[in-house]
């Protein structure tokens, strides 16, 4: 009767279109520690290079928060803390942190006003006895510009007189510095990369390029030896008519080398590229995104691009158009089916060269509300929304591509929002906070995640196989994690097994690891 009773239960859960099964992970938690830093902000997590890591976070204090300076925090392979360094550098023009052998360096964009100059600077110290050493790395002389390194993904403002964007690759093997000042018939654009221990590869001179077009760079890919940059990023045309509904802009393709440039653009007659990231990969070279049958911001699927890495030729392409089963994961049977906004957060090669990949539906808006005193505040919020995986096999046609319903919003920190995803051979696995007991199923068909009012957060993990099957877990429970996550921030271990995440609540924080 038992085995009767054991297999009926198996064919009713597998007969499910989302199932929640036990999931192959491990999690611990370190010891939870005091923290006299109640306002802070997590910036980066690094390996020491010895099974431990290295965290930096930003701290506030005052009637009038303000950055004060940087905590560093340096854990063990127990997740135990042996050392805290307060760096009291005060500065709200940190961009990055990372670790390389053996030394933190910290990237700082700060206006100089005595001299009229924006400078990019490194902070290094050894991380095991700190003693920072400042070094200016790029000077750029321009009057003070708010919000001169910008990166919104949608709207960006030339007309300020200087613009700047900072891009790492994935292994912060390099970084890519993009200035642009423009002020009456001036118009300078230029181009750097910088090697890790932040020497100077190259100087591009792209200032002919904006002549006629800004750009805004989203993504880069770099050579292993350092030698080449592809850079993917918008191009906005100048000195030209639009609808209202009209795209302004074009995603085009940069080579850059000590020896000069190279441009691709991908727009055809009904097929407008969106968010498209490059892949370096055995000598290939690859962009993937997505795409839209009109001139707006609605996209129907999933743009495949093999590009030759000299000449930048395109050698194939593909657009596979959204799936009925996506459509349905993501509105069910609702008629109102725009999709936009996506931002690209993960991309993994396979052995087989197949490419999975994710994104999220993100956006920013404001109002104005009044405060306790009257006055009117602006106030901004980041939705943090539906996630998106796929998977391209090694010629670019479209395997599967699934939505996960997610709503999340916050108008501050969003470690806590948004999502981290990690790649165990062809299955993804997404994990997210949530307040939700557990997500909202309709029909067996579709997993919704709301934010929840609850301080305290539950993790789940969700994971889309080699065939785009869906399933999930409630891997830790509230109860248990009275911390919540910055779910959003994790540190891959160079096991490719182990994930930290960190902490924090108030004057409490720790670290999690969960082990695949």
């Amino acid at each position: 009767m038992k085995n009767r009773i054991v297999l009926l239960l198996v064919f009713f859960i597998g007969a499910l279109g989302i199932a929640q099964i036990e999931m192959p992970v491990t999690y611990s938690f370190g010891e939870k520690y005091s923290d006299r830093y109640k306002y802070s902000n997590l910036l980066s997590m690094s390996e020491d290079g010895k099974g431990g890591s290295i965290l930096v976070r930003t701290y506030y204090t005052g009637m009038i928060l303000k950055p004060k300076g940087f905590l560093i925090e340096h854990y063990n392979e127990n997740l135990e803390l042996v050392s805290e360094y307060n760096y009291k550098y005060k500065s709200d023009g940190f961009i990055d942190a990372y670790v390389k052998n053996g030394q933190l360096y910290m990237l700082f964009l700060e206006y100089d006003f005595d001299r009229v100059t924006y400078n990019y600077s490194i902070h290094r110290s050894p991380i095991f006895e700190y003693n920072f050493r400042t070094e200016n790395i790029l000077t750029i002389s321009s009057d003070y510009v708010e919000n001169a390194l910008d990166k919104n993904y949608y709207n960006r403002n030339f007309g300020r007189g200087f613009t700047t964007t900072v891009l790492f690759n994935k292994d912060k093997s390099g970084f890519v510095i993009s200035t642009h000042f423009k002020r009456r018939k001036i118009n300078q654009h230029h181009i750097y990369l910088f090697n890790s221990a932040a020497k100077q590869i190259f100087n591009h001179n792209f200032s002919a390029e904006v002549e006629e077009k800004n750009y805004a760079f989203e993504n880069i890919a770099i050579s292993k030896d350092l030698s080449t940059v592809y850079i993917v990023g918008k191009a906005y045309f100048k000195k030209k008519r639009f609808t209202a509904l009209e795209r302004k802009f074009q995603y085009e393709l940069i080579q850059v080398s000590a020896t000069g440039a190279k441009t691709q653009t991908f727009d055809e007659e009904g097929k407008y590229s969106e968010a498209l990231i490059p892949i370096l990969n055995n000598n290939r070279l690859q962009c993937v995104g997505f795409y839209a049958n009109r001139k707006d911001n609605r996209y129907n699927g999933i743009a495949y691009f093999d590009v030759d890495p000299v000449s930048l030729a395109i050698k194939s392409k593909k657009y596979n158009p959204f799936t009925q089963q996506f459509m349905d994961d993501k509105f069910g049977r609702d008629e109102e089916r725009q999709i936009q906004n996506l931002v690209f957060k993960n991309v993994h090669v396979t052995d087989k060269n197949e490419i999975i990949f994710n994104a999220e539906e993100y956006f920013v808006n404001s109002s104005i509300q009044q405060g306790p005193t009257g006055t009117r505040l602006k106030v901004t919020r980041y939705h943090h929304n539906d996630m998106v995986g796929a998977k391209l096999d090694a010629q670019g046609n479209m395997l599967w591509v699934r939505n996960i319903n997610k709503s999340e919003v916050t108008q501050n920190d969003g470690a806590y929002a948004s999502y981290s995803s990690y790649v165990q051979g062809d299955t993804t696995y997404f994990f997210i906070s949530s307040a939700s007991k557990s997500p909202q199923m309709i029909k067996n068909e579709r997993l919704i995640f709301r934010q929840g009012m609850s301080r305290n957060r539950n993790i789940f993990l969700i994971s889309l196989d080699g065939n785009g099957k869906m399933e999930y877990q409630k891997i830790i429970d509230a109860k248990e994690a009275r911390l919540p996550l910055m779910v959003s921030k994790p540190l891959l271990c160079q096991n490719k097994k182990d994930l930290l995440f960190y902490a924090k609540r108030g004057t409490k924080k720790q670290l999690v690891k969960v082990a695949f």
